[in-house]
């Protein structure tokens, strides 16, 4: 793989049917999973180089960077790369054993193990058991990354980034500079640092006897990219890595497209069925439960979830992963075709609306509230 480009993020550098499987609370779901056994805290040996930042703002923009839009420093200026230096430095120090407490899954054949990186951030090693061979998603710190590959033995063939977000690329470069077979997999349309494989909608990847399949999801960037392995092989469940895009309890901003694009790409991936796990790429599930309980105050679904969210984090525990089919049963910007939720938003759908456009004016107004929410 070829160096970062020192220019801010542009284009990429590279040219199921639903089942019927009742949705379970994840209480209850955990109950069956298997877990593994849990791996001793990883030191972290190594010392990853220091990436290179890409291009200032222009001349005319500097002395008043201030004026730019939070969410375009962040993601198309040198200021936003530094800024996620600064967030890895912190995080480490914070959290120098990550944020919440490792717990593996094991099915015969497959090992994934959540890596908690940032303050709140996950990336995931998914393990080859038989081979050792392992894709690791989204690796947001290299250095806790490497010390996960290196507890665990394993050699990694491929990186599988959602979107070109820092938070979610920043490791790339350093991984690809300690394995030089790693390929860098996602979508042209995102500024994927290390971009060596780009990928098409639907595009499978094999890695040892994992199988991958990207879809394309835009919304939160226009090249976001979910990833679902295939749990066939080994008697599990599908696995939805679903980054930015649906989070437990929640969903990404739609930074990079409109509530009908987000809408299209929250129904794709709740086409893969009910049983599939959801793997987010962040810890929010405390947030995300308590603003929508605000909203549907008679939901039991809602109320048990985040009564066990709560105890999980007060022992420092993942809440990830959960159901597809759980999600649907409190996540708000899953239930936009619920008479309950439009009616506690006070939205009805006009007379000869469309119903999907109708279920986006849902979505944007919950997108709202959540915005006004996380802001108070």
């Amino acid at each position: 793989a070829g160096p970062v480009s020192a220019r801010p993020p542009g284009r990429g550098s590279g040219a199921a049917s639903p089942r019927a499987v009742p949705g379970r609370l994840l209480s209850g779901v955990t109950a069956d999973l298997p877990r593994c056994p849990g791996r001793g805290q990883a030191t972290r040996r190594w010392q990853e180089p220091l990436l290179p930042g890409f291009g200032l703002p222009p001349p005319q923009m500097r002395g008043r960077v201030s004026a730019l839009p939070r969410y375009s420093l962040y993601a198309r200026t040198r200021l936003g790369y530094l800024f996620y230096q600064r967030q890895v430095k912190k995080a480490r120090e914070r959290y120098p054993h990550g944020h919440s407490v490792p717990q593996p899954y094991c099915f015969p054949g497959v090992k994934i193990l959540p890596i908690p990186v940032l303050s709140n951030n996950y990336s995931y090693l998914v393990i080859d058991t038989g081979s050792s061979q392992a894709a690791v998603i989204d690796p947001s710190d290299p250095l806790a990354v490497q010390a996960a590959i290196e507890d665990e033995g394993v050699m990694l063939e491929a990186i599988f980034c959602t979107h070109k977000h820092w938070d979610h690329s920043g490791g790339n470069e350093a991984l690809c500079q300690k394995h030089n077979s790693c390929r860098v997999y996602g979508s042209a349309l995102d500024a994927i640092p290390q971009l060596t494989n780009p990928l098409a909608d639907r595009e499978k990847v094999t890695v040892g006897c994992l199988t991958f399949e990207a879809l394309a999801t835009p919304g939160h960037t226009v090249g976001h990219m979910v990833y679902v392995l295939d749990g066939g092989p080994f008697g599990s469940p599908p696995c939805l890595f679903s980054g930015d895009l649906l989070f437990l309890a929640g969903c990404g901003r739609p930074f990079e497209g409109s509530p009908e694009t987000m809408l299209a790409s929250l129904d794709l991936a709740m086409g893969l069925g009910e049983d599939t796990l959801l793997w987010p790429g962040h810890e929010y599930a405390l947030e995300c439960l308590t603003f929508a309980s605000l909203l549907e105050l008679d939901n039991s679904a809602l109320e048990q979830k985040l009564q066990w969210a709560v105890q999980q984090r007060q022992e420092k525990k993942s809440t990830c992963p959960s159901t597809l089919g759980e999600e649907q049963t409190y996540n708000p910007f899953l239930r936009t075709h619920r008479p309950e939720l439009q009616d506690a938003l006070g939205l009805w759908q006009g007379e000869g609306e469309d119903l999907d456009a109708f279920r986006a004016r849902v979505l944007k107004e919950v997108r709202r509230r959540k915005d006004l929410y996380q802001a108070t």
